[in-house]
């Protein structure tokens, strides 16, 4: 049992984005505390963090595309 959580664990970690990991390092806080701070307030507010929680993972991931700049020489 304990391998099927551990499994499911590393599956929503490497899904996650990286936002916990920026926000901590950006917040000096650890990232298993972001985490639960998004899970128990899923719960108590019914879901609204995680609309917060997608939007910056949609943030960071376009942030990351524009950084890649290109020049006319690079193709």
């Amino acid at each position: 049992m304990k391998g099927l959580i551990g499994e499911i664990q590393l599956f929503f970690e490497s899904q996650a984005f990286g936002v916990c990991a920026t926000i901590g390092d950006k917040m000096g806080v650890a990232t298993s505390s972001i985490r639960l701070f998004f899970i128990y307030a899923s719960f108590l507010t019914f879901g609204s963090p995680l609309i917060i929680y997608m939007s910056l993972a949609f943030i960071l991931n376009m942030r990351s595309h524009l950084r890649r700049r290109s020049t006319i020489w690079d193709y």
